[in-house]
């Protein structure tokens, strides 16, 4: 984190580390007045974009979560990182962190622990905090969720969720009615996520606790297709893992419909959302000559997903990531299916009835029982299973399965195998799951890093926020330009008058106006209103970025203003008015 911007987010209210009072505790963090209001805007632009725009559902399911829904998802066994102990102060360190920190080598999170901790003695890699040699310390796998335990008797075990997806994944029998039963249909959410990270570090980009906004996009991989036409105008910043690999630097820039042509991303959903994020990343102030979408390299590769590519932001001199588009498959309901006690899929009507012939066994258990004691009931699913699969199975005397590793020999006559003709009127399915994963605190993060910046008006160094109007913690500043000719009252009532318009406005009687002008380019208000006494009842719009001026009727500065928050004008074109 650079220290400019640090010291900037602490003295304006942006955030700062909570519970300083009482020492602190890494890895958690405060929003200020003015960052809660940065924070607010970018949440409601992307419901704008991803709830409203595409007609997804949006819930708000709890953050604490019973165990058994992590250890049906896979959480509990791989939602780990990579931890080294310093044998001298006792310190915990990501060892994949110590590697890229102290070598050339990027992405040592998609390595093995083995190679990892070779990697450590072969470079004599020592202790961040105090310099103690790291070399021949076990590299180990540290699980990154919070524990808790429900209910008074501490008897069922939770954990606070590491990412908001699975309360859409678990809640999918219920939501799928919501929608209908059809795909495609997205279900998204904004809240609060909690890991335990081993060494958090700069500020909102690694923190213990964060806001996600997640958005699950439900399909049938065999028949739904996104708009691809929609964003046909966007250029994706590739880096895919081949290149990677091989060490390259130079990107793909490809339209969504040529990387997948091209076979660079696996499917038109990923290709779409990479190209709406870049497209919304740009809208809220990222800095696209400093963005890419870099393809998981095979090693990093999530559990749950079968392709994933990462939004990433160029900050502090760090490549990071801001965002995770994954093809996450059916793993999820699939995994949920098994688990749960409920139906994790849709039914899917066929355009008309279709005749076929099913396979069928009814054994008979009165003979399973006796024979294969508690192993008939899985013996009998797995009757039905070979049946499915191989009905020449069962043209000899004697049908043969496997359960367990153990193999059992069922006499034909006592499956109750038979096959039928039925008359289907649809198929119940899986959908794949297609999602966007984004860190709000790091879009915030990079969106403020990108948009300070230092320059000199009138002979004196300001610091600037460009950051677009959509996110401003502030639209307007409005400011009397002396406490005298009644301008106070003046300037109190247009600010009333443009709130009462929907805008968020500050008010500022306190200094020179140039001091006041500087402190609302700190906190990257676009525009600032000054009253005067001018008889003609005009008053004086100033803008940011360029610091022009010109003057307005009173009477006219809402309409003005919303023109300019709507973009159906420029400030450029309101000076040559």
């Amino acid at each position: 984190m650079s220290s400019d911007l640090s010291e900037l987010a602490r003295r304006r209210g942006f955030f700062f580390q909570s519970n300083e009072a009482y020492g602190g505790v890494a890895g958690f963090y405060t929003y200020g007045p003015e960052g809660a209001a940065l924070k607010r805007n970018v949440e409601d632009a992307w419901r704008d974009r991803f709830v409203t725009k595409e007609g997804n559902l949006e819930i708000d399911a709890p953050t604490v979560t019973p165990e058994a829904v992590f250890e049906a998802s896979g959480h509990l066994d791989g939602f780990d990182d990579m931890l080294v102990e310093c044998p001298g102060c006792g310190e915990s360190h990501r060892a994949d962190h110590v590697v890229e920190d102290a070598t050339d080598l990027e992405d040592a999170e998609s390595l093995p622990t083995d190679e990892v901790e070779a990697l450590i003695a072969e470079h004599d890699l020592a202790c961040p905090e105090c310099g103690e040699a790291l070399a021949g310390q076990p590299v180990e796998t540290f699980n990154l969720m919070f524990e808790t335990s429900i209910g008074p008797g501490g008897d069922q075990a939770g954990y606070l969720r590491p990412e908001t997806a699975q309360g859409m994944f678990v809640e999918f029998p219920r939501l799928k009615e919501y929608a209908r039963n059809q795909t495609p249909f997205g279900v998204a959410q904004i809240g609060a996520g909690y890991r335990n990270e081993i060494s958090p570090r700069n500020a909102l980009l690694r923190a213990r606790e964060f806001t996600m906004a997640e958005l699950e996009m439900f399909i049938d991989p065999e028949e739904d297709e996104p708009n691809l036409d929609a964003v046909a105008d966007v250029t994706l910043p590739l880096y895919p893992a081949d290149a990677q690999e091989a060490a390259g630097e130079e990107y793909l820039e490809l339209t969504p419909q040529e990387a997948v042509e091209e076979g660079v991303v696996a499917g038109e959903w990923l290709a779409y959302f990479l190209a709406r994020s870049t497209a919304w990343f740009e809208r809220v102030g990222i800095d696209m000559e400093q963005y890419r979408l870099r393809q998981h390299l095979p090693g990093e590769l999530a559990h749950y997903a079968s392709d994933c590519w990462d939004a990433e932001a160029l900050v502090d001199g760090d490549w990071v990531e801001i965002e995770g588009i994954a093809a996450r498959s059916d793993y999820d309901l699939s995994k949920h299916a098994k688990y749960g006690d409920d139906s994790f899929t849709l039914f899917k009507e066929y355009d008309e009835p279709v005749s076929t012939e099913r396979a069928t066994v009814d054994p008979d258990m009165s003979y399973l029982g006796p024979e294969f004691g508690g192993a008939a009931g899985d013996v009998a699913e797995a009757l039905q299973a070979l049946a499915d699969r191989d009905r020449s199975a069962f043209d000899d005397d004697e049908v043969t399965v496997e359960v367990d590793g153990e193999t059992y020999a069922v006499p034909t006559e006592r499956t109750g195998f038979a096959v039928e003709e039925v008359t289907e009127h649809g198929e119940h399915i899986t959908p794949h799951v297609v999602e966007p994963a984004f860190g709000v605190g790091r879009v915030v993060y990079s969106v403020l890093a990108h948009a300070h910046e230092t320059d000199e008006v009138e002979g004196e160094e300001r610091d600037v926020l460009r950051l677009p109007a959509a996110v401003a913690p502030t639209f307007v500043g409005v400011f009397p330009l002396t406490d005298q000719d009644g301008l106070p009252e003046k300037a109190r009532d247009v600010a009333s008058t443009l709130r009462a318009a929907g805008f968020d406005v500050t008010y500022d009687d306190s200094g020179s106006i140039g001091r006041r002008y500087r402190r609302q380019d700190e906190v990257g208000t676009p525009y600032c209103v000054t009253l005067d006494a001018d008889p003609e009842g005009t008053a004086t719009i100033r803008e940011r970025d360029s610091t022009e001026q010109v003057r307005v009727d009173v009477d006219d500065l809402v309409g003005t203003f919303a023109e300019l928050r709507a973009g159906e004008l420029d400030f450029e074109e309101l000076a040559d008015a």
